[in-house]
């Protein structure tokens, strides 16, 4: 949530600010609800100092035994008052609240401004793109029965999938190199968190209210089916008070996300890109403010860690205003290049937050013993996502016969396979 000092102390500053990104912030609505909000708070002080004047007045009348019931008279009055104006402030504060809830993140100073991805930034390249002597197959054609999106269709419908044989195993092997690299070689804690969260836990994070419609309501009892790791895992910390002792917490979870997609229709319905069901391996950090911008660095770099040692080329984009989330401050993401769409494509996005998240979950930490609470910042990103890695592995690796060669990196996760043969066999023997 954005911090409403901000919008007190200069907000023509900040609604120039967020229209880099595109966002026109209601100025005047703001500016009448936060009016009414300083009347009544002025209004309901005003009414308690009077109040307490009139009962010490009773006690004085009372001490000299004077009649005293005009005076509680006057008290009870003044007490009926001051409750009606008490209900007037706490409903423009509420509203001030939902407001501010509607509100995006403002765009770091050097987020480039742009309506779409077209305006992102170039931040570099790592590798080459892969260069054939034959026309490179897609991951559909490529994986052939073993991406097996008629059979899911037929019992869960549209951009569902089911992996068969040698791409299920792979898809496996890369779940369980990625988690072994984040733990063991980036300090990173894995952890296992629920895959369906209530509404606060949502809020907390940004996608709610904004993205009601992209979520997997359960039932009736405001509940959803987590669209990202991102939920539950940064909900860690939620409604608590770290010790600054504590920080950096990094956290690595594996789960399955759900989205509905429901502004995509029509877009990369083919294959494997843009799925209701699919799987990540994401990377959460918790950090104090000062250490935020280089906690994205390192963040980003362990997620460009895991595309070189799969060998895969890519290039990291700084996303420009328009194509920024909701909460996010500052994103660099990674795209993946894709022989088959003879293109890149993004397989992580990694954010900073600054503080936008932890003001919705209530998430601090104090300074050394007895210092001062302040709100923590959050960072987080793919670290991959398993679905386009695969896809990445298999258009990347392919040699034109139906087999794909297997990165260094997943051979023991693939029982020494060093290739996969995608019209039935694999070969375990010695590159």
């Amino acid at each position: 949530m954005i911090d409403l000092r901000l919008l007190r102390r200069d907000i023509d500053a900040i609604a120039e600010r967020l229209a880099v990104r595109g966002f026109a912030l209601d100025v005047a609505r703001f500016r009448e609800i936060e009016e009414r909000r300083r009347r009544f708070q002025t209004e309901t002080e005003r009414l308690q100092h009077e109040r307490n004047i009139a009962s010490r007045r009773i006690g004085k009348a009372k001490a000299a035994g004077e009649d005293i019931a005009p005076l509680v008279a006057a008290v009870g009055e003044l007490g009926s008052a001051l409750d009606a104006v008490k209900v007037r402030a706490e409903a423009a504060q509420a509203e001030l609240a939902d407001f501010a809830l509607a509100v995006p993140n403002v765009p770091d100073g050097d987020v480039p401004a742009g309506e779409d991805e077209s305006a992102n930034a170039e931040l570099g390249r790592w590798g080459e793109p892969s260069a054939f002597n034959f026309d490179p197959l897609d991951h559909v054609a490529l994986g052939g029965a073993q991406i097996d999106t008629a059979a899911a269709a037929r019992m869960s419908g549209a951009r569902f999938s089911v992996l068969r044989g040698p791409v299920a195993s792979l898809h496996r092997a890369l779940t369980q190199f990625m988690l072994d690299m984040h733990t063991g070689e980036h300090g990173y804690e894995e952890v296992y968190v629920p895959y369906i969260v209530g509404r606060d836990a949502m809020t907390g994070t940004g996608q709610l209210p904004k993205f009601e419609d992209d979520l997997f309501a359960v039932g009736q009892d405001g509940m959803y089916l987590i669209p990202t790791a991102e939920v539950p895992v940064t909900n860690l910390v939620r409604e608590s008070i770290l010790g600054e002792d504590e920080l950096p917490l990094k956290f690595v979870a594996h789960t399955p996300c759900f989205r509905s997609e429901a502004g995509s229709y029509g877009k990369d319905t083919h294959g494997l890109i843009r799925q209701h069901q699919f799987e990540k391996v994401e990377l959460v950090q918790i950090v104090a403010p000062e250490q935020s911008e280089q906690a994205l660095e390192e963040l980003t770099a362990h997620a460009e860690a895991v595309l070189k040692r799969l060998e895969l080329p890519y290039r990291t984009m700084l996303l420009c205003g328009g194509d920024l989330g909701f909460s996010a401050a500052r994103t660099v993401d990674l795209e993946v290049w894709l022989p088959g769409q003879n293109r890149y494509r993004e397989i992580s996005s990694c954010s900073n937050f600054r503080d936008f998240q932890a003001r919705r979950m209530m998430a601090r930490y104090r300074e050394g013993e007895r210092g001062t609470v302040e709100y923590v910042h959050t960072i987080n990103g793919s670290g991959l996502a398993v679905g386009r890695t695969l896809i990445a592995v298999l258009e990347n690796g392919q040699d034109g016969e139906g087999v794909v060669h297997v990165p260094d990196a997943l051979r023991d996760y693939l029982g020494g396979t060093t290739r996969l043969d995608l019209r039935g066999r694999t070969d375990g023997q010695a590159a």
